[in-house]
């Protein structure tokens, strides 16, 4: 059975002190689920965070790593440097990453190749831009993405890869995919993926869909047979709308 996760990716917000009273909140308000919950603040709470939820069943995951093992690299972090702080998990290709800091298929291969090798966890994000949606190349976009970073991949570590599905004129804008439009690029994904692989590898991999989930409408989003659960921005910075996405799966 896939496993169904919710992962709040907090982007650039929050300090260390707020960090752990949200971090405080969620956790007294989280109801019992048997999905998986996943938190991603920025780097520089990533400690912190880790520390605050010792106890807890939520994981802290990577906004973002570089290819590296280390090296002349300002500013960037390695696999290794998250593995030491027990972030097991790295959310790799976000549509932002793309568009403002001009991370190509070929860059996110690397980064793909080198979590994979470190034994980490990969959240590897996709999805059309609004000009490609309205145009009908969203299928076209969606699959070169998959094929240019992923489908290099051996079948085997495909057990460590989860993928987020993200409209890109649906983040941050207040616009949603409708259910619909969600279940039916999520099942051509997975047709995709049958295509180059099989059908085991198809049905394994968990699919989430990113794009203004809201406490309001992720329950008929999940409630799709291949949506998997969230990749949350906005509505996981609010522990009572992370939550109810949360209960809502």
């Amino acid at each position: 059975m896939r496993s169904k996760i919710v992962a709040g990716n907090w982007k650039m917000n929050k300090n260390l002190d707020e960090t752990r009273t949200l971090l405080a909140e969620i956790s007294a308000k989280l109801p019992d689920t048997s999905a998986e919950v996943m938190v991603a603040p920025p780097f520089v709470n990533l400690n912190g965070a880790v520390n605050a939820l010792d106890s807890s069943v939520i994981e802290v995951v990577a906004q973002n790593m570089h290819f590296a093992e280390n090296g002349a690299y300002t500013g960037e972090i390695s696999a290794n440097m998250l593995l030491h702080i027990k972030v097991h998990t790295v959310l790799i290709g976000h549509s932002e990453r793309r568009a403002y800091f001009g991370e190509t298929d070929e860059l996110l291969a690397r980064k793909v190749a080198a979590a994979l090798a470190h034994g980490m966890r990969v959240i590897f994000c996709f999805g059309e831009e609004l000009e490609e949606r309205k145009t009908g190349r969203h299928f076209e976009v969606v699959k070169r993405q998959l094929k240019n970073a992923l489908f290099p991949l051996e079948a085997v570590v495909w057990k460590s890869i989860v993928l987020a599905y993200e409209p890109v004129w649906a983040i941050g804008t207040g616009e949603t995919a409708s259910p619909e439009q969600a279940q039916e690029m999520h099942a051509f994904i997975r047709q995709t993926i049958t295509e180059r692989y099989d059908h085991t590898i198809a049905d394994a991999v968990s699919i989430l869909y990113g794009g203004s989930v809201k406490p309001n409408n992720a329950k008929e989003i999940f409630s799709k047979p291949d949506v998997d659960g969230g990749l949350i921005g906005g509505a996981s910075l609010v522990a009572d709308d992370f939550t109810a996405i949360v209960g809502a799966i």
